[in-house]
């Protein structure tokens, strides 16, 4: 069950960063419309009884390798999530990404690295008159986004808020073998959110139906500690089928 602390560390750290100016955007789907989007050995992590999906615009600040304290401007970039959960079969939680936008090329190396599915794009994050103002274009592409969130008041979370954005590992999939890299950082400290103006193709563009309903907003100012963990390949799974699996997501 997710919680506002990691059940592990990334330890050691292959990457620090901080995440910040994050907004969290959670849609319910029905549980099989995403679960042809996993691939084998991955299955739909369920809330009251459907599958959510996310879209998580931020800042990456200060993205750099934990052996490494010096700071510079080059390593901080704007990026967008669309993400939804996922557990393994012995009921271990994690996020699937279903992609990732990035403003900076060097991110790219994790596509190959891993199969993080990263797309380069002109992203940007900015504040305007008491709101935060997201925007992203693909290049060569036709997703797009542009969302003015204006934020509220701090929240205790509840147990939906918590299951929404405390997660702390990712699976990714590469050449057939399911990768899992552990997370690690203070709690999220959340806020309420409004939409003041949104237009996005991300989640037509990922394969789901367009959102049914207004989404579900979290603001988040940020984490400045964030460990990331080395990513773990994990072939036992390799050949274990999941039903419903989607085999076009089985590489990147």
């Amino acid at each position: 069950m997710p919680s506002l602390s990691p059940d592990e560390r990334a330890w050691p750290p292959v990457l620090k960063a901080g995440w910040l100016r994050q907004t969290f955007l959670h849609w319910p789907f029905r549980p099989a419309d995403v679960q042809v989007l996993l691939p084998r050995g991955l299955l739909v992590d369920e809330y009251d009884a459907m599958a959510w999906v996310s879209l998580t615009p931020f800042l990456m600040a200060d993205l750099r390798p934990a052996v490494v304290p010096i700071k510079t401007r080059f390593t901080t970039f704007p990026e967008t999530n669309l993400r939804t959960y996922v557990r393994r079969p012995d009921g271990r939680d994690g996020i699937w990404f279903l992609s990732l936008e990035v403003g900076s090329a060097a991110m790219l190396a994790a596509r190959c690295a891993v199969g993080a599915p990263y797309h380069l794009g002109d992203l940007s994050v900015s504040e305007h008159e008491g709101t935060v103002v997201y925007a992203g274009a693909r290049r060569g592409g036709d997703p797009s986004y542009h969302l003015v969130v204006r934020p509220g008041d701090a929240i205790q979370p509840s147990d939906r808020d918590i299951w929404l954005t405390s997660r702390w590992r990712a699976y990714t999939r590469r050449f057939g073998i399911l990768f899992e890299t552990p997370v690690e950082h203070e709690p999220w400290p959340l806020f309420t959110g409004v939409i003041e103006q949104l237009t996005e193709k991300l989640v037509r563009s990922a394969g789901l139906p367009a959102p049914d309903g207004d989404p579900v907003v979290h603001f988040s100012p940020g984490v400045r500690n964030v460990q990331i963990g080395a990513s773990r390949p994990l072939p036992e799974l390799r050949h274990r089928p999941t039903r419903g699996s989607n085999p076009r997501t089985d590489g990147v």
